[in-house]
């Protein structure tokens, strides 16, 4: 004998009303509140695109990276630091992983 195995049918066995969904409640935000043409007019800052433009398409010979000065050298030597230690890191685990253990 095959049994229908389908929800209701467990719902029965349990001892448990079938689940009736009730209507989705509706959505708090259905529309946005502002357009996006209002929001882009309450940024009042500087716009600082034109003289950012300036500063990196400027040919000195210096890498896109590195054009800022002080902190984008100070963050470009410390990511290669921990890189390099991290790097040196593992190859000490490796090493120390593959000779055997001593009793």
């Amino acid at each position: 004998m095959v049994w229908c195995l389908s929800i209701p049918f467990f719902h029965y066995l349990q001892g448990l009303r079938p689940y009736s969904y009730p209507e989705a409640p509706a959505p708090i935000f259905a529309t946005p509140t502002k357009l996006p043409s209002e929001s882009a007019n309450e940024y009042l800052g500087k716009n600082r695109v034109p003289e950012l433009q300036k500063l990196f398409q400027k040919p000195d010979g210096i890498p896109v990276h590195l054009k800022r000065g002080f902190p984008d050298r100070l963050l470009y030597r410390t990511t290669m630091a921990l890189t390099v230690g991290g790097a040196v890191y593992c190859l000490v685990a490796i090493y120390m992983a593959s000779q055997p253990k001593k009793n």
